[in-house]
């Protein structure tokens, strides 16, 4: 008797822990699970990209997901090529790029897309061979464009201007710097020269020291662009201790919080940009419908994006782009109530 029970109590405890294996297995399947998500973007100390980042990690965790938020200590590809590998030994779901070259990083993003990770860009685009679709500010045509007319304005249409660009190998920039000079072709900024396209690196030190080396080799110089929330941000300050203000005319793309004492004190009289965070959270659930199936990055694709409503994959050369609007424009009437926002 002893012995049939001890048989009975092996074989239930066998039914059991077969039973437990079982429901063990079937756990990682489910399609509803949290996952990874990682934005990767261009260095750290960047106020523009930490607020990109924020939108992204309010985003996915709003979705479920996990957001991983990772930065190099400079603007190099090859910096961001090292944290794509780590993220793909992570397993990780999503990797959002904000690239800071947009063909070096093909080869690591490619490896992540065979291995079955949602590549995204977002900001600065990469190749349309690295991503399944990129996040877009607004239309790149506007932004340049804008951005020429309204130093004309300022200069009242003549005198020699400078760009103070990002880095180089910056794919949004040199678009928008390129549809710049297609403005500056119009025969009505006859009277307008571009002296030069200068490079702060989106670092504050040496954006500085750009401005600076602009105004002496250029000591006629009647205005500056600098697409960039660090640059513009660097030049209002030399322009600021210089004394410049009214002398040589400052316009871009800016950060309210950061801008606001030069708006208010003349020395920029207006700049243009997007909401950061809107971009990232844009990414956040376009990232999110690709892991769902719901697009595939394929022109026609629609989905809804949280608070930012719905969305639609469009074409963007080569390959696809989802855009969140235009431009705003910030000045003396509006600063006051966006400089506590970002």
């Amino acid at each position: 008797m002893k012995k049939w029970l001890s048989v009975c109590l092996s074989v239930a405890l066998m039914i059991t822990v077969l039973a437990a294996c079982s429901g063990n297995e079937k756990e990682p399947a489910k399609e509803g699970g949290s996952k990874k998500f990682a934005i990767v973007f261009k260095n750290t100390g960047n106020p523009y990209g930490e607020k990109e980042m924020e939108g992204f990690k309010l985003a996915v965790e709003e979705l479920g997901h996990e957001a991983i938020l990772k930065a190099p200590d400079q603007p190099t590809a090859e910096a961001q090529i090292q944290m794509i590998e780590e993220l793909i030994s992570q397993k990780v779901a999503v990797i959002a790029m904000v690239g800071n070259d947009p063909d070096a990083l093909q080869p690591a993003l490619k490896k992540a897309m065979d291995q079955g990770i949602k590549v995204i860009s977002l900001d600065s685009a990469v190749n349309a061979q690295s991503r399944l679709v990129h996040i877009n500010q607004a239309d790149p045509e506007r932004i340049g464009r804008v951005q020429v007319q309204a130093l004309s304005e300022m200069i009242g249409g003549k005198g020699q201007i400078a760009v103070l660009s990002a880095t180089s190998q910056a794919t949004n920039q040199n678009t928008w710097i390129e549809w710049m000079k297609k403005e500056l072709e119009d025969p009505k900024y006859a009277d307008i020269e571009l002296v030069k396209v200068a490079y702060g690196d989106d670092l504050r030190d040496k954006s500085v020291s750009e401005t600076e080396a602009l105004l002496k080799s250029y000591p006629d110089l009647k205005g500056i662009i600098a697409p960039t929330t660090v640059g513009i941000a660097a030049a209002g300050k030399v322009l600021t201790d210089k004394g410049l203000k009214g002398k040589v005319h400052l316009t871009g793309l800016g950060l309210p919080s950061e801008m606001a004492e030069y708006i208010e004190s003349g020395v920029s009289e207006w700049m243009y940009l997007w909401n950061p965070v809107d971009v990232g959270y844009l990414a956040g659930f376009a990232a999110d419908a690709l892991v769902k199936g719901t697009i595939t990055g394929k022109v026609g694709d629609k989905f809804e994006a949280g608070r930012l409503g719905a969305k639609e994959v469009i074409a963007d050369g080569d390959g696809t782009q989802i855009m969140l609007g235009d431009p705003f424009k910030f000045d003396s009437a509006n600063i006051g109530e966006w400089k506590a926002v970002y």
